[in-house]
């Protein structure tokens, strides 16, 4: 067998490399989100991650820069997740005058985050963790709201501004973004009282799609009150 090339090296030593970060990343978002940051130890992530310990500190510096790195990874996820739905809209939002494109991109968006936050297993360490920000703030959040949280609310607030007319920065339309936002994560962080209240032994793709059916209509009602209201 050919020994490899100086060239071929390297790449095999960076993808090593590349694979101990993300499984620290991975099992630093799982621990911490499920045992607190000061209740983790680098010797269990290390462990998690099957990983040597020192590892930690050569790839983040220790373990205030391994939380860095996992708001991040939250941060591009996300983004990722979002841009599928809203990717293809300028900046600014739709067309001031296409309100039935941006009703359309509202739906488009609350069907995207269901699909993810509700039915994919890797959001709820990803939940997990940011409840855990959110309850006891440190840098990672920010660096989760600068990321996620402020430029998504904003975007979808300019969206509902095309749907209905009502000011993007607003109270108002603020607020009932946040209630969009805040009806799919309840599916996540109550996912075990919703499973036994509907007898679901699981909630996969099937289930999810009702969950979609239910906050659709949410937003149908939302968006009805507000074009009758204007009649």
């Amino acid at each position: 067998m050919a020994k490899p090339t100086n060239n071929q090296t390297p790449r095999r030593e960076a993808s090593a490399a590349d694979q101990t970060r993300a499984a620290l990343v991975h099992a630093a978002l799982k621990l911490f989100g499920r045992q607190g940051f000061d209740g983790t130890s680098t010797r269990q992530i290390a462990a998690e991650a099957q990983a040597n310990i020192g590892s930690i500190a050569y790839h983040f510096g220790g373990k205030e820069g391994l939380r860095a790195a996992a708001a991040d990874y939250i941060v591009e996820t996300i983004q990722a997740v979002a841009g599928q739905a809203l990717g293809a809209m300028p900046a600014s939002g739709p067309p001031a005058n296409d309100s039935e494109a941006a009703r359309a991109l509202l739906f488009a968006a609350l069907e995207r985050m269901v699909g993810f936050i509700v039915a994919q297993p890797q959001a709820g360490e990803i939940v997990q963790f940011v409840l855990r920000e959110l309850s006891h703030p440190t840098a990672a959040l920010d660096r989760i709201y600068a990321g996620v949280f402020e430029p998504t609310h904003r975007r979808l607030c300019l969206i509902w501004q095309q749907a209905t007319g009502e000011p993007a920065e607003s109270e108002a339309t603020k607020l009932t973004v946040f209630t969009l936002i805040g009806q799919v994560i309840y599916f996540r962080i109550g996912r075990e009282a919703v499973m036994r209240r509907m007898g679901w032994s699981g909630i996969g793709d099937a289930e999810a799609a009702k969950v979609v059916a239910a906050v659709a209509g949410n937003l149908t009602a939302i968006l009805d009150a507000r074009k009758e209201g204007k009649t």
